[in-house]
């Protein structure tokens, strides 16, 4: 039997899911998650075979909670299901250790055969995400989360690493407060980080300092 954890926001997704897996005679849903920081904890508590992981979600979302779990049993299976193929979704969570890449319309009896897939150590891939690997292997594309900031972006995240706070930064930078904070959601974003330290600690460790 196939241990399967289902982590979704949506209450609707999950109950459907659950529903069409218990028609299957080799698969069990062993629990259900509703955020990132939850699938966290049931996934090292339950140790599931397979692990179907939402992105985009309140709180933890789906890139860091599955680099938390690599991290803690680098054996884990998890098939990302999403509605979302963009590419600082879809290289960042491959790259924390996703096996398989699906987007949420897929067919259920496909979804079933990626997870019997999945449990036998084989990834699937949307076709679309196949196409985007392909071409980023083609053309040698290795891009570090960094140099997808913009310039102002990366002056407010040297800045961040300065330790100054969001009004000193407006002060310098002579832009409204506002402003900075959307910069500063945009660079936690694109790094895949969760807060100002987390930041900080990035751009010291590639040397983005003067």
């Amino acid at each position: 039997m196939i241990r399967v954890l289902l982590v979704d926001d949506h209450e609707m997704v999950r109950m459907g899911l659950a529903a069409f897996l218990a028609t299957a005679p080799d698969i069990e849903v062993v629990g259900e998650a509703d955020n990132g920081e939850e699938g966290v904890r049931m996934a090292l508590e339950l140790k599931p075979d397979v692990i179907l992981m939402d992105l985009v979600m309140d709180g933890m979302d789906g890139i860091e909670a599955t680099r938390r779990i690599m991290k803690h049993n680098p054996q884990a299976r998890i098939i990302v299901l999403t509605s979302f193929v963009d590419d600082e979704k879809v290289y960042p969570v491959i790259e924390a250790g996703a096996m398989s890449y699906l987007l949420k319309t897929t067919r259920a009896p496909q979804i079933a055969e990626a997870i019997r897939a999945a449990y036998k150590g084989e990834p699937v891939l949307e076709a679309q995400v196949t196409g985007k690997m392909m071409q980023r292997m083609r053309s040698g594309e290795q891009k570090l989360p960094h140099e997808e900031l913009t310039e102002r972006e990366l002056e407010v995240l040297r800045l961040i690493a300065e330790g100054k706070t969001n009004q000193q930064i407006a002060d310098e930078l002579v832009i409204g407060i506002k402003t900075v904070k959307t910069h500063v959601s945009n660079i936690l974003t694109k790094l895949n980080v969760e807060d100002r330290t987390q930041a900080a600690i990035y751009a010291h460790r590639h040397s983005l300092v003067k």
